[in-house]
């Protein structure tokens, strides 16, 4: 396999982790280019002539900003994936990997998370427009491969966090938005306020798994189904939140807002086909994982996405 690869998305959270197992590849950002724009996404084919590509590109938010832009984030999703893997097919590119999220399986659903029941039912009402757009992104790429006899697949990791995270109080997803808002509690001394119950439960997957799943899923994984990258391990978000006050050595006041959206309580997903792809994986622990954050959080605050 001719090795020049192509990241979209290369400044995100889990290209970053991705130069880790994959030095040498090239990793495209959006402070280059816009790839909602297919003259864009073009002009970076044509400049880089890459061989495979791992698309991680995409419109990204957690539950209030989804609710408040659903269709900036249904439109930027599919304008972005469909002229990634458009102009991809056009240039010739071999195998492909993309991303896409566990909220696209439906809110009422049978349990644990299979990649057969992404579309037997509508998504979370959260973050539906989101939810349909990496919906179509699977529904294109099967559409390439049945056409076109691509090797082209897709990956579901469940919740990702890690370093270089998005710690957007408006924009970021749950943990990050959790360190950042414990960060703000103690410097200010004022009471740690989270959304919802705290009894919401998630899989949580630190970014440098994920990282070093997609760098073996773009040289040999071969199964036409989404592979789901997660953990064995469900976690509270009440148990996250122990987790940070502790890394965070924060002693102040906790307040759960229950008026506050939280999304589906629960959804299990399955990982026996990670398992029977990688048999030999071991798992970053969230205890590990949060430590690891928000030791570089704090010690990258300025500097951070925030």
């Amino acid at each position: 396999m001719t090795n020049k690869i192509l990241v979209t998305g290369g400044s995100g959270l889990v290209g970053r982790a991705l130069r880790l197992y994959l030095p040498n590849a090239i990793y495209a950002s959006s402070y280059n280019y816009d790839l909602r724009d297919p003259g864009g996404v073009d002009a970076l084919f044509v400049k880089h002539r890459p061989n495979h590509i791992i698309h991680l590109a995409g419109k990204v938010g957690g539950v209030g900003i989804n609710l408040s832009h659903p269709v900036e984030f249904f439109e930027d999703n599919i304008l972005i994936n469909t002229n990634v893997l458009r102009e991809a097919h056009r240039h010739g590119v071999g195998r492909l990997v993309s991303c896409m999220s566990t909220c696209v399986f439906p809110n009422d659903v049978e349990y644990p998370l299979q990649p057969d029941k992404i579309h037997l039912g509508e998504p979370h009402p959260t973050n539906f427009g989101y939810a349909y757009a990496k919906r179509m992104l699977e529904v294109q790429t099967r559409a390439y491969r049945q056409q076109y006899n691509k090797e082209w697949f897709t990956a579901i990791p469940t919740n990702i966090y890690g370093p270089h995270d998005n710690f957007n109080l408006e924009s970021s997803h749950v943990i990050p938005a959790l360190i950042h808002k414990c960060y703000i509690a103690k410097q200010t001394n004022t009471p740690w306020v989270i959304w919802g119950s705290g009894r919401a439960i998630r899989e949580f997957v630190f970014v440098s798994d994920v990282a070093c799943v997609l760098a073996n899923m773009i040289t040999s994984y071969s199964n036409p189904e989404p592979l789901i990258i997660s953990t064995p391990h469900q976690c509270s978000i009440r148990e996250v939140v122990r987790m940070i006050s502790q890394c965070m050595e924060f002693d102040g006041e906790i307040i759960y807002d229950d008026t506050k959206p939280e999304g589906q309580y629960r959804k299990p997903s399955d990982i026996s086909p990670l398992r029977s792809f990688m048999p030999d994986f071991r798992h970053t622990s969230l205890e590990t994982g949060i430590e690891l954050t928000v030791k570089w959080f704090t010690e990258n605050y300025e500097s951070s996405r925030k």
